[in-house]
């Protein structure tokens, strides 16, 4: 009897286990456990289209991620997203000049911030904006405009 309560203790404490780790995967999947970089600095970009880039998607720069998406508004006077980037305090040599580019992980996976720096000798700080941004590519209006111009060459 005594043999049977302590397999059973085992079997639920390895159950609970088992669970703990599934929780800590699902968090580490969905970016829900990153780190917030609250001591680090924030930067704002405009973009027309933002598709569909989430709060915590990565902004990387040369491939190494250097921060994350923090919040995503829209703005009512200029008709563009204003996006709130959270950089890292060890990434704070970033151009002025810097690009921003929204790109697509793979044909249809997560979009995420690209940096692509400028040559300017002055750097970002908290607060800043970058001046140049290219939106995201929507899959459906490349489509769209493919099959459009298809159409006009079988007409001509």
């Amino acid at each position: 009897m005594a043999k049977m309560r302590t397999v059973e203790i085992l079997v639920g404490a390895f159950m609970a286990a088992g669970f703990v780790a599934l929780f800590f995967l699902a968090m580490m999947v969905s970016n829900l456990s990153a780190a917030s970089y609250s001591n680090g600095y924030a930067v704002t970009a405009r973009f027309d289209n933002i598709g569909s880039l989430k709060v915590r998607s990565p902004v990387s720069m040369a491939g190494v991620r250097v921060g994350r998406v923090e919040s995503i508004h829209y703005d009512q006077d200029t008709y563009q997203a204003l996006v709130t980037l959270r950089i890292e305090p060890a990434y704070d040599r970033i151009p002025l000049d810097t690009f921003a580019n929204i790109y697509t992980s793979g044909l249809l996976g997560e979009q995420y911030i690209g940096l692509d720096p400028g040559g300017d000798p002055d750097f970002l700080r908290d607060g800043d904006q970058i001046e140049h941004t290219q939106s995201a590519l929507v899959l459906e209006q490349m489509i769209g405009r493919f099959l459009f111009s298809k159409a006009e060459e079988g007409s001509e």
